[in-house]
């Protein structure tokens, strides 16, 4: 249980926010940085959220994990930096460009629910070959359900698939401002595809149609070759000492 992990402390955010309460987790491993620790401030369980205070949080950089938004707050590391993309902005370069004409052939659908084996499957299959060292394994099917879904009716997913077999799940939450991809995952064994590159173009362009101004895609740090990726997307924005600063 959240309650069962953390320190019942008392912080605050931006003025505007201040009313909010917040709790600490002890300090843990970092899951991307070795030897470092981590903290993560949640917002309190009990604090009704709404899509305007979902909104305002995650421009202040927080994210969303099943019904918790969080946010690093390390003693003595700030390497997790928030960061979005201007999506009017974003033109693909070339190897964007062959990666959505290499998945000319892929079907896009609405899924109504993840909640289902099809689903599941996948996901436990992305997480056994891509992420067997994370936090979220061992897969199971209540992590899976408690991790992607929320009780705000913001989440959307979208299934890519090639003829009856679905290939990749995006998850993605549709804020007032922007979109905040929370969570792709995909066939391991489709690695030529690049579907987790594909996903976000996918996000980019929804995010445009829907005259939407952001595409969050969470945290980047600078010397983790996992989140690499991130910043491939030109231009982008990062958070830094709690203000969008434009790169590239």
């Amino acid at each position: 249980m959240l309650e069962d992990s953390l320190e019942f402390a008392r912080l605050r955010i931006m003025s505007n926010l201040s009313s909010i309460k917040l709790f600490a987790t002890h300090p843990h491993p970092c899951s991307y940085l070795p030897d470092e620790e981590s903290t993560t401030v949640f917002v309190d369980p009990a604090t009704k959220i709404d899509l305007p205070l979902y909104t305002e949080l995650s421009h202040y950089g927080f994210r969303r994990s099943g019904n918790h938004l969080y946010r690093p707050q390390c003693a003595d590391c700030q390497a997790c930096i928030p960061i979005r993309i201007p999506v009017a902005e974003f033109k693909p370069n070339r190897k964007q460009s062959r990666c959505l004409k290499k998945n000319n052939d892929l079907s896009t659908s609405k899924i109504a629910s993840i909640d289902n084996d099809e689903c599941y499957t996948l996901y436990e299959k992305y997480i056994e070959q891509r992420h067997n060292d994370g936090d979220m394994h061992p897969p199971s099917r209540n992590q899976f359900t408690e991790f992607l879904s929320n009780q705000w009716n913001a989440t959307q997913y979208y299934g890519f698939r090639k003829d009856d077999k679905l290939l990749a799940v995006a998850v993605c939450d549709q804020l007032e401002n922007g979109l905040s991809a929370i969570y792709t995952f995909f066939d391991p064994d489709e690695s030529k595809r690049s579907l987790g590159m594909y996903c976000i173009l996918q996000e980019i362009q929804w995010a445009q149609k829907l005259k939407l101004p952001w595409l969050y895609l969470g945290y980047w740090i600078k010397t983790c070759k996992k989140m690499n990726y991130k910043n491939e997307f030109k231009p982008y924005q990062l958070m830094l000492n709690n203000h969008w600063v434009s790169v590239g």
